[in-house]
């Protein structure tokens, strides 16, 4: 095991936009790194969080490109719209975008090492927009540890 001790812990904080064209999952793992190299992080841990309750994020296979079609497809069979929901100020697709971001993540949790995010070799940082219509999604990124 291998460990760092260190007294000089910083506290770097940034919000990036992403603008969503509807239902889908989008790649944001480069805009992350580029979060990661700018402040220069070196050792610690990351979180990203998505200020919204009809969107969320999950870190996810890169590699196929089916495996974000058959994640949309379930999510549509467990929340599906047009069921007997009570919340539909907002449309139909709202309630069902609401139990697909309590059942997926609104904040992810990534160690930081030697200046690299932790994923393994195929995994990707997405954000999940749920809902039918485009939006335009705030997500906050926060690196605490040194650099």
């Amino acid at each position: 095991m291998q460990s760092t001790v260190s007294r000089n812990v910083s506290v770097a904080t940034a919000t990036i936009s992403v603008n969503t064209p509807g239902e889908s999952l989008i790649d944001i793992t480069d805009r992350v790194r580029a979060f990661v190299d700018e402040v220069k992080a070196l050792h610690g841990s990351l979180t990203v969080f998505i200020r919204h309750t009809s969107a969320s994020l999950t870190i996810q296979e890169n590699a196929d490109p089916d495996v974000l079609k058959d994640l949309i497809a379930a999510l549509k069979k467990i929340a599906p719209e047009g069921a007997s929901w009570w919340h539909q100020a907002e449309g139909p697709d709202d309630m069902p975008a609401h139990i697909k971001t309590m059942l997926t993540s609104c904040s992810l949790q990534i160690p930081v090492i030697e200046g690299e995010m932790a994923l393994g070799t195929w995994q990707a940082i997405y954000l999940i927009e749920h809902r039918a219509r485009p939006h335009q999604r705030q997500i906050v990124l926060q690196f605490v540890g040194t650099n």
